[in-house]
């Protein structure tokens, strides 16, 4: 019928492919259902035919021709007299189908149908959409930047859905164009005015875990278990990982032959240093490893507090502290246990050091190198000579060496 081409709505989402078209003839024929009801008081004798190849419906009416005068439910019986009046050839005690014009319903009821079935086929949509992220929680996807903003980014899948990707879940290095795919894991699907808004992270232990199993088979067949990932984003991240298999080194597996398989997770978490270590139920053998690539000399633990007196030697303890406190902080967190650092056959250390490859971001390898040819392997050890000395020393340019200073001098300021 010509009027049903006013049924908009069923028409623009027609064929929307993640929908489950079932569900949404279902949801159109209760929406006119109630429309019938609103008209007639009831809709036993109508049938909605909904035909989703062309986008349109058919409103069917269903009555019984009776005797003239013996009418006793207008809804579901005719009269012979008006039975013919429709087609001449009909017969008491046959049933009239007859099709119902949606101009009878009235244009502001039509519009208000329109409305409804807009806004069920909305909400039908959101329903799959949180469905579909909800079951994906904890996965990696890949999405392309759509827009950059100060405090997120916003991405689309490959069915155009928008997902989001804030500041505080990107990595620090990170750095996004327009167009660009960008790996990710579904953080949790939050409700923002009613709309579902799909968080991503860059940042999570989860996406760490995620792209440990994409590239080490042994994880992903479960002959190697992440027991557990602690991270500081962009600078250090260390995993401990245990191996069913005795035959299997769940180290060597996860680092692979030569850094094969750790050094593409590295490239994608912007050049985080990655500590994998083997999971031990021996504390002390724990703390240990998780201080790597500090060797300690010996500690003394109390279980009951959880804490643990950390004894290194002068050269030691400035890889255990690590840039910025970041390794000791991590190690902290995957043991549980509060990790306080001394050096050898000394009180606690009053100033902390830092080993200049904690800042081969900043520094050139090669400049690192020069320094550490002449005896000076931690930041301290370079601040404590003289401009003079360390150009006389290493054959570096005055520039290089004020621009070192520079870099290491703000590190501790900033502490």
């Amino acid at each position: 019928m010509a009027s049903i081409n006013l049924i908009d709505a069923f028409q623009e989402f027609k064929d929307t492919e993640n929908l489950d078209r079932p569900t949404l003839m279902k949801v159109v024929e209760d929406v006119f259902k109630t429309l019938l009801r609103k008209k007639y008081g009831s809709d036993e004798n109508f049938d909605v035919i909904v035909n989703a190849e062309k986008g349109d419906l058919e409103i069917i009416r269903r009555r019984m021709i009776v005797e003239d005068g013996e009418v006793n439910d207008p809804l579901a019986e005719i009269s012979y007299s008006e039975a013919v009046k429709i087609e001449p050839d009909f017969e008491v005690g046959e049933e009239l189908y007859e099709e119902v014009d949606m101009l009878d319903f009235g244009r502001r009821a039509i519009l208000a149908a329109k409305q409804t079935l807009a806004s069920r086929i909305n909400d039908l949509k959101k329903n799959i959409l949180v469905k579909k992220y909800s079951d994906r929680i904890g996965e990696i996807i890949s999405a392309d930047v759509h827009q950059v903003w100060k405090k997120e980014v916003l991405l689309m899948d490959e069915e155009g859905n928008e997902l989001i990707l804030p500041k505080s879940e990107q990595i620090p290095q990170d750095f996004f164009r327009k167009g660009e795919t960008v790996r990710a894991v579904v953080a949790r699907v939050d409700l923002k005015n009613n709309s579902p808004v799909i968080i991503l992270s860059r940042t999570s232990p989860l996406f760490l875990a995620k792209l440990l199993e994409i590239e080490v088979p042994e994880i992903f067949d479960g002959l190697i278990s992440i027991k557990k990932i602690v991270r500081e984003p962009g600078e250090r991240a260390k995993v401990a990982v245990e191996s069913y298999d005795d035959r299997i080194d769940p180290v060597g597996a996860c680092v692979g032959m030569k850094g094969s398989r750790i050094h593409g997770i590295v490239r994608e978490l912007k050049n985080e240093n990655i500590d994998v270590i083997n999971y031990t139920n021996n504390i002390q053998l724990l703390i240990q490893r998780s201080l790597t690539p500090a060797k300690i000399s010996f500690m003394n633990i109390d279980s009951e507090k959880k804490q643990a007196d950390v004894y290194l030697k002068a050269d030691q303890v400035s890889l255990a502290i690590g840039r910025r406190g970041v390794n000791i902080k991590l190690a902290s967190e995957l043991t549980g246990y509060t990790l306080d650092v001394f050096r050898e056959d000394e009180e606690k250390t009053d100033e902390f050091d830092i080993d200049l490859e904690e800042f081969s971001d900043e520094i050139e390898p090669w400049v690192i190198e020069a320094f550490k040819k002449v005896g000076c392997d931690t930041a301290r050890s370079v601040l404590n000579l003289s401009n003079d000395e360390l150009e006389r020393r290493t054959d570096l340019e005055k520039e290089t060496i004020e621009e070192v200073r520079q870099i290491l001098q703000a590190e501790f300021d900033n502490e």
